[in-house]
């Protein structure tokens, strides 16, 4: 397979969709059947809570949409960021870096599609110790995410220079498969 539509590419696309429905399985299960808009938290362990949260902003819940024209604005400059991501993945040949921009356009396309339907991002997974959280309430969008920058971020730091000498024989390893 040659080509804007490598193996490689259809399993980065393939799996930023699965993460991206993912997130909105678990979404639709959080403020449907647990119902948790109107119990706001249940204790699963000691150390992690379902606890509902609607973030109006953006990471770290930055920059509040408190209009409908920054709720919009916020639609759009995640979906810019998204097509660029989508636009990078489909430039990267190796897997490895694929699956990282993969969780990064999945995680993204999960939380704007909340952001276009309600207005705002659903946050549910509350991690903490006692009483200290060391992380804000998330979901599996905002995970996915950060650990897709994680990865390209390491890969680009540790890795990058091994692959470059690689690169030619994945392609070629890859267009015989084809």
């Amino acid at each position: 397979m040659s080509g804007l539509f490598t193996r490689n590419r259809l399993i980065g696309l393939g799996f930023a969709a699965f993460i991206a429905v993912i997130d909105q399985i678990v979404k639709w299960y959080v403020i449907g059947p647990l119902d948790l808009r109107l119990v706001r938290n249940i204790e699963l362990l000691p150390f992690f809570d379902l606890t509902y949260t609607e973030n109006r902003g953006i990471s770290l819940g930055m920059f509040q949409a408190t209009t409908m024209e920054m709720r919009w604005l916020l639609v759009l400059v995640t979906a810019a960021i998204a097509l660029v991501v989508l636009v990078w993945m489909m430039r990267e040949k190796l897997l490895s870096d694929i699956l990282g921009l993969a969780l990064i356009l999945g995680g993204a396309l999960g939380n704007i599609r909340d952001r276009w339907e309600l207005g705002y991002v659903i946050d549910y997974a509350d991690f903490h110790i006692g009483t200290f959280r060391p992380f804000l309430v998330f979901n599996i969008a905002d995970a996915a995410i950060t650990i897709g920058v994680f990865i390209i971020l390491a890969r680009s730091l540790f890795v990058r220079e091994k692959d470059e000498n690689t690169d030619a024989q994945s392609v070629q390893a890859e267009n015989e498969h084809a």
